[in-house]
């Protein structure tokens, strides 16, 4: 018999898949649910899943993929034309938690904003465009801790050229180590600075002799790398530092085309009241101005207002300047490619591309990894259920991939909502249906929230440094792991004699060969290797009085709590030990 051959969507619903094959909808969800998975007709599968799923209802049916159209707005090409023009070097400056990347930002702009981070932490991608001397630069300050991994790495892609800030008296840390490797991988060139000279402990060779462990040979050892000495406490050396990211950048002859539809990237992304969805962003390429059309992902609208990063009014933004544009008819993704359309229905047309994309890989569908897991995977994976709401899509993006980095064989993270804004009335409804934790990331609960949460016993948790709600989720997580069973051998007794026995009780006497004896103890009884079974102990006797404790070499009398008539022997071994039960952390 020949194989049929169907063509089905990269991502098809239950549904329509079953109508392709020809069987009743209840048959292949029956099988999906045998599979583990729960599946409605109208979930989506993907479409190594969909060619599980036929082989195990033994079909003779070969599935291909369906070719999906491409999106109708077509991307510029990254590459230049004889018309482009010098633009401004954009900077990331990176590095390791408290080594000073904000601090030295300040001194550069002579603003304080390290002051007003949740711990002295930066939590947000920010850009700035700052002058020096005659010409521009654009400056990225990228979070340093470790949960914020996607969105530094999202900053060096953004980025001509880094600066690394290691500080004299700490040194390479792993996540300067993690920001060199960011900005390898981008592909751009790196400046060190070596910050807090200033400051006791300061050892500048030490930081260079790591920086040659690390590959990383600076000029003055015959290397390519460039070190600037700096302190951004006193400005020592700010000046020579932006003269020396001029010099490197020059040589890269940074060029864009200035006319033409204005594209580029978003770098963070909020709701703000009175204002609605608020993108900042970076231009790539063309000159950008209000009452442009701009298509961002699954999001488009027409820009009401373009302000700098000063949050002045702006009437054009041209290639390496940093934007906050209002105007959006939903909230762009973090990361997105943005670019400016014609009009209202090019916008439209692209985005509803980009939304049948997005519904193709939503949440709801299940990969064909997932599938084989759950299929080799026994039913013993406990999950906790959250929802997780943050001020501005980078900071949303980052939490959730720390927290899925907490999932292990026996626990997992579930998130069953997300969002960018306050707890909200939707939030409150799915997490009482769910019986999901709220976390909160720099967001507010408004008052008749709390009333709801108070009233449904829902537990809504606000932070705004991320790695004390990395280590709240942690907690919660090692709650649900089972406990594990720890025993503490305490001593042997050798049986000289027994006294009484009845169905549920033995008197015994014997010598204690080993340890020490006390009560109230689990014991096994031993004849040879074999164990004839599991006993409590109940008591101790030395001579005629009772004992608390009996040490090596001691005879003494014992009472056995038994389930069942245990005829002990003489010669038969009592170990003696302790059973508890110890909480376990992830």
């Amino acid at each position: 018999m020949a194989v049929k051959t169907i063509e089905v969507e990269d991502n098809v619903t239950v549904g329509a898949l079953a109508d392709q094959l020809m069987i009743p909808a209840t048959k292949l969800i029956a099988e999906l649910f045998k599979n583990g998975i729960m599946a409605t007709i109208n979930e989506r599968i993907d479409f190594d899943t969909a060619q599980i799923m036929v082989g195990e209802l033994g079909m003779e049916v070969e599935l291909v993929k369906k070719v999906v159209e491409e999106a109708p707005i077509k991307r510029p090409a990254a590459v230049v034309s004889d018309k482009a023009q010098s633009r401004p070097p954009v900077v990331a400056v990176m590095g390791h938690v408290d080594h000073g990347k904000t601090s030295l930002l300040d001194a550069i702009r002579g603003a304080e904003v390290a002051k007003g981070e949740a711990g002295g932490i930066t939590q947000h991608i920010s850009a700035y465009k700052v002058t020096h001397g005659d010409r521009s630069i654009t400056l990225l300050d990228t979070p340093g801790h470790e949960a914020f991994a996607a969105l530094r790495e999202h900053g060096a892609q953004l980025t001509d050229l880094v600066i690394i800030v290691v500080a004299a008296d700490d040194g390479i840390k792993p996540q300067t180590l993690e920001a060199i490797r960011f900005a390898r991988k981008a592909g751009v060139k790196m400046v060190i600075a070596i910050n807090k000279i200033d400051k006791e402990g300061a050892d500048v060779n030490r930081i260079k002799q790591q920086l040659s462990e690390n590959d990383l040979l600076i000029e003055e050892w015959g290397g390519d790398v460039i070190t600037v000495e700096v302190s951004a406490k006193t400005k020592q050396n700010i000046d020579q530092l932006l003269d020396m990211v001029f010099l490197v950048s020059d040589v890269e002859e940074l060029k864009a085309d200035f006319d033409g539809p204005a594209h580029g990237l978003i770098i963070e992304a909020h709701m703000e009241q009175g204002r609605g969805p608020v993108a900042e962003a970076l231009v790539t390429q063309g000159t950008l101005k209000p009452g442009d059309f701009v298509v961002a992902g699954a999001a488009y609208g027409k820009i009401r207002n373009l302000d700098g990063t000063n949050k002045q009014p702006i009437t054009e933004a041209t290639p390496s300047t940093p934007v906050v544009m209002s105007g959006f008819k939903e909230l762009p993704e973090f990361g997105d490619e943005f670019i400016v359309v014609a009009n209202e229905k090019d916008a439209r047309a692209a985005v509803e591309v980009a939304k049948q994309n997005q519904k193709n890989n939503s949440s709801q569908q299940m990969s064909s990894g997932e599938l084989l897991r759950v299929i080799n995977r026994s039913n013993e994976l406990q999950e906790l259920n959250i929802i997780v709401k943050a001020d501005v899509q980078g900071s949303l993006t980052s939490v959730i991939d720390s927290l899925k980095t907490l999932d292990t064989e026996e626990v997992a993270i579930r998130v069953v909502g997300s969002g960018v804004g306050a707890v909200n009335d939707n939030d409150a409804h799915l997490a009482h249906t769910s019986g999901a934790i709220i976390y909160g990331f720099n967001v507010s609960v408004p008052n008749n929230i709390k009333q709801i949460a108070a009233r449904d016993k829902i537990s809504i948790r606000l932070f705004h440094i991320i790695y004390e709600l990395i280590d709240d989720a942690k907690d919660a997580l090692s709650k649900m792991l089972r406990p594990e069973i720890v025993e503490t051998e305490l001593g042997r007794l050798i049986v000289k004699g027994v006294f009484n026995t009845t169905k549920t009780e033995v008197i015994c006497g014997g010598e204690v060969t080993k340890g020490k004896l006390e009560v109230p103890a689990l014991a096994r009884v031993m004849r040879g290797n074999e164990v004839l079974a599991e006993v409590e102990v109940t008591n101790l006797k030395r001579g005629p009085q009772d004992a608390k404790e009996v040490v090596e070499g001691e005879m003494c009398g014992m009472n056995l709590k038994t389930t069942s008539r245990l005829l002990l022997e003489e010669g038969d071994k009592i170990e003696l030990f302790r059973r508890e039960t110890v909480m376990r952390q992830l």
